[in-house]
């Protein structure tokens, strides 16, 4: 069954709900932005469109596809962004560009990374973001199989390292109690008192890694990723 079959077909017996699909989607990424995955609930999705809980089933079939269709939507914005793009003369610089856009957006949400690309068939705008990033790298001239490899090391990583630096920040970070600078330099200085001969990589950074900024770690990352890319392309 397709992802259209399921949004079109009516339960026998209900009564159709007053809402729209665009609501629905639109209310549920508002509870994940909010709260979280788990606050997302037919009960509490319902309350918050001032309707029956029954009511969320004519329009998804379960949580899952409500999640994959609350990414899609998230997504949507990332297009809007990257559809403004002109292209350059310089293909990974395009690349760049939209790897930094959805690097962004999905940092500022922590419940999306697990859901990217999950479902292309509910996920248009997944599909739409991939081609995007697989037509830039194609004009490198790469062979298919390089290419492929390519675009999935280049969404791996801008996925992977936004999922990762948009976790939660620690209790004490939350409250106020510790700042976020003093939290790394917590661990930054139990790194010092290691033993260096033990540890030599850990001492050799240290003080790189006290005070980082993560999006600056993270555009450093996706730069040598892409110079090896340039290099690739020009043997």
């Amino acid at each position: 069954m397709t992802a259209t079959d399921r949004t079109d077909t009516k339960p026998t017996g209900r009564r159709r709900a007053s809402h729209s699909m665009e609501t629905v989607i639109g209310q549920a990424v508002a509870i994940l932005d909010e709260s979280g995955e788990a606050a997302l609930t037919f009960r509490s999705l319902a309350a918050r469109l001032g309707g029956g809980v029954a009511s969320i089933y004519w329009y998804v079939q379960n949580k899952d596809e409500l999640l994959d269709r609350a990414t899609d939507h998230v997504l949507g914005d990332v297009l809007a962004v990257t559809d403004e793009f002109v292209d350059s003369d310089d293909p990974i610089a395009d690349v760049r560009r939209v790897g930094v856009a959805l690097f962004d957006t999905v940092a500022d949400r922590p419940w999306l990374g697990g859901y990217l690309m999950r479902d292309t068939g509910v996920q248009p705008n997944g599909l739409r973001l991939y081609e995007t990033i697989g037509r830039h790298v194609m004009r490198l001239g790469l062979p298919p199989r390089e290419t492929f490899h390519a675009v999935s090391a280049i969404l791996g990583f801008v996925i992977g390292t936004a999922t990762d630096l948009g976790q939660q920040p620690p209790k004490e970070v939350l409250d106020g109690t510790m700042s976020g600078e003093a939290y790394l330099k917590r661990f930054a200085d139990q790194w010092r008192a290691l033993d260096p001969a033990e540890y030599p990589y850990v001492h050799y950074i240290v003080d790189e890694f006290d005070g980082h900024d993560d999006r600056d770690q993270f555009a450093a990352g996706l730069d040598l990723l892409l110079a090896g890319l340039r290099l690739e392309s020009q043997r």
